[in-house]
């Protein structure tokens, strides 16, 4: 039995997570953009920190996918 259908679902939830946290990301850039000079350092700091993780874990899930594609 073919394991293709079984990959497809599993690259199309990475594929939808890899989006959610590229979005996360960007709308914390866009936050400290529009918001950067009312912003404390601090709060700053937190938020390139969010958006950090978020991007990571994008990472994580396009090398599980490709990963996965590759065997």
């Amino acid at each position: 039995m073919s394991k293709e259908p079984e990959k497809a679902v599993k690259d199309l939830k990475d594929a939808s997570s890899e989006v959610e946290h590229r979005t996360k990301a960007t709308i914390e850039h866009v936050s400290r953009d529009v918001d950067g000079d009312e912003m404390t350092t601090g709060e700053k700091v937190k938020s390139f920190l969010h958006e950090d993780a978020e991007n990571t874990k994008a990472d994580v899930d396009r090398a599980k996918r490709k990963i996965r594609d590759a065997t």
